[in-house]
């Protein structure tokens, strides 16, 4: 995945500008500008996760590796199925989102 994904990740973490899981993330759904979803988070959630970013205007992004790899990425030593970022300037989800199309 991105550099600009995992300088996006590691950045919100430690400033706690993101929320972690599958549940975290729905109840906070209208807090968040980019939902980044694992390949191994739980189907029925992450299809709910889907639908109700699409209906609040939120950028998902489908993360081509495990759990494991996307907690990696962000620099965390657990697994992370879904992670939302909540301070992402426009300008950086669009980045993001380009940069994941090109691969």
């Amino acid at each position: 995945m991105g550099k600009i994904l995992e300088k996006a990740l590691k950045d919100s973490l430690k400033e706690d500008k993101s929320i972690l899981g599958s549940k975290q993330v729905l109840q906070s759904l209208r807090n968040s500008k980019l939902v980044v979803l694992s390949q191994s988070a739980p189907k029925k959630l992450a299809k709910n996760i889907l639908e109700n970013a699409k209906k609040e205007k939120i950028s998902t992004l489908q993360f081509a590796g495990s759990s494991v790899a996307l907690g990696k990425l962000g620099g965390l030593q657990f697994r992370v199925s879904t992670i939302s970022l909540t301070s992402l300037s426009d300008a950086n989800v669009k980045s993001i989102i380009k940069e994941s199309e090109t691969e």
